[in-house]
């Protein structure tokens, strides 16, 4: 008898679980529970008629650099990455901005005398981004298989952001890196925090930000179209609440946070196991808004019409200030704002004329404060008159994300809170196996964490797919209840 597998969640990770289990031949059937696939990578009308909306994520430098979904034919399924000119614009007070630009010769040659120390930061890694990609997407506790390459990154992995960004010489670079070093969501006094903005900076110049055309659909929609192809099914509107109401499969892969995982199948698991799961720590959460636009938003620094992503936070200072009063439970009065224009470069997103922009800024996980003001003051300071430029805009407290996807908890769009020791041990020393022996976890609460890059589902499938090898399990085609 043919193997079967379960996937509960149709977001990235979820999804690339199911094609790795199909293409090992089980029969592969995916549950969601919304009424379209993606999770956070989905496209919706969230304003106005004709204006294309990335509910969540929106710009994919890991999704185009992930060595598992660069593997698949995506693009024989309509997939198309858009380049920006710049990966991303930073402006400043004095209605200048730095760019960081995607050829890593050009960004060197522009960063204020801070060329040489960026340059000796991440071009070993530029050079190399397929080799180390592999490795730096793995658990940390994996052997990498190119071990000098991850030596040289963990000689700065586990500095904070502010060591790293003390080696240049100019205060633009340092803010900079700090924009780059705040998508962690850890302060940027915290160790680790210096290897996300290392991680960010790297595949801008490896494989750039890329943007979907048409939007994070197109992403879900290749992956969908490629696990049916395979003989794989999702269907959608079709929620999981247990485990236990589902027929016998010989795999369950859940693409849910330790919360979810504990609701659909906590009491299959051992005391001990519950323990972790319960234990697990989220991080901060997202206050999102969605804009339709009658124009582009009117920037001091024409530069950022470069970029499909811009940071709103002024100096290194003012960001860390942000961060570490998220961090330490407070609300800031100048958020660190992450500002995405796809419109500018894909105009199939709005009505001819007419632009989309999405804004966020972290707070604490279930935060109700309404930042709102505070979010648009900052675009504001930057780019004056955009209020004038507002034709929609739809509003997402930490609570309406997690109400359109439940992986969202509190607002967390990182599956947990990513600091040393939740880093290491991710949802548990297990990583993906969970004490039941055919249930696995395989969202973004695993090992290497957030980002759409589908690694955390790649991971999850493979380790699954060992306990079902003849040596572990008997023969491919024996029945396993």
């Amino acid at each position: 008898m043919k193997r079967t597998a379960c996937v509960i969640g149709a977001g990235p990770n979820g999804l690339a679980a199911a094609i790795v289990l199909a293409q090992a031949g089980l029969q592969v059937e995916v549950f969601e529970a919304e009424p379209s696939a993606g999770g956070a990578a989905r496209t919706l009308e969230l304003t106005l008629p004709g204006f294309l909306h990335d509910f969540g994520s929106a710009v994919y430098p890991l999704g185009a650099g992930s060595p598992f979904f660069s593997s698949l034919p995506l693009s024989n399924y309509g997939l198309e990455w858009i380049h920006s000119p710049a990966p991303v614009a930073h402006p400043l007070d004095d209605g200048t901005a730095v760019v960081l630009e995607r050829d890593l010769a050009a960004a060197k040659s522009s960063l204020d005398g801070d060329g040489p120390a960026w340059g000796k930061l991440v071009q070993p890694f530029v050079e190399h981004w397929w080799e180390f990609a592999s490795d730096a997407l793995r658990p940390v506790s994996s052997i990498p298989k190119h071990p000098w390459l991850m030596a040289r990154f963990g000689m700065n992995a586990l500095w904070s952001a502010r060591s790293i960004a003390n080696r240049f010489r100019s205060d633009r670079t340092r803010a900079l890196f700090a924009g780059l070093a705040a998508h962690s969501c850890l302060a940027l006094d915290e160790a680790l925090s210096g290897a996300f903005g290392l991680l960010m900076a790297i595949p801008a110049h490896a494989v750039g930000w890329p943007i979907p055309r048409g939007g994070a659909q197109s992403l879900t929609g290749a992956l969908c179209n490629h696990l049916k192809k395979l003989g794989g099914s999702v269907k959608t509107s079709s929620r999981v609440e247990r485990l236990k109401d589902l027929p016998n499969y010989d795999l369950l892969l859940c693409d849910v946070t330790p919360r979810q995982l504990m609701a659909l199948a906590g009491d299959s698991f051992t005391e001990t196991f519950r323990r972790r799961l319960q234990a697990f720590r989220y991080g901060p959460g997202a206050f999102k808004v969605d804009y339709a636009l009658s124009s582009p938003v009117p920037w001091r620094a024409s530069e950022c019409l470069r970029a499909a992503t811009v940071h709103l936070g002024g100096s290194f200072d003012e960001i860390a200030e942000s961060e570490r009063s998220v961090r330490a439970g407070s609300h800031p009065d100048r958020p660190f704002v992450l500002l995405v224009q796809p419109s500018l470069f894909d105009p199939s997103r709005a009505p001819i004329g007419k632009h989309t922009a999405w804004a966020y800024c972290h707070v604490p996980n279930g935060s109700k404060a309404d930042m709102l003001g505070r979010l648009e003051d900052q675009i504001e300071r930057f780019a004056p008159g955009f209020r004038d430029c507002v034709l929609a805009r739809r509003v997402f407290s930490p609570a309406d994300l997690e109400s359109m996807d439940s992986n969202l908890v509190g607002g967390d769009i990182g599956g947990g809170a990513l600091d040393l020791r939740q880093f290491l041990f991710r949802p548990s020393p297990r990583h993906y196996a969970t004490s039941a022996k055919q249930i696995y976890i395989c969202s973004s609460s695993t090992p290497p964490g957030g980002g759409v890059h589908g690694m955390c589902g790649y991971n999850a499938a493979k380790a699954a797919l060992v306990s079902l090898s003849p040596r572990r399990s008997g023969s491919m085609t024996s029945n396993q209840s």
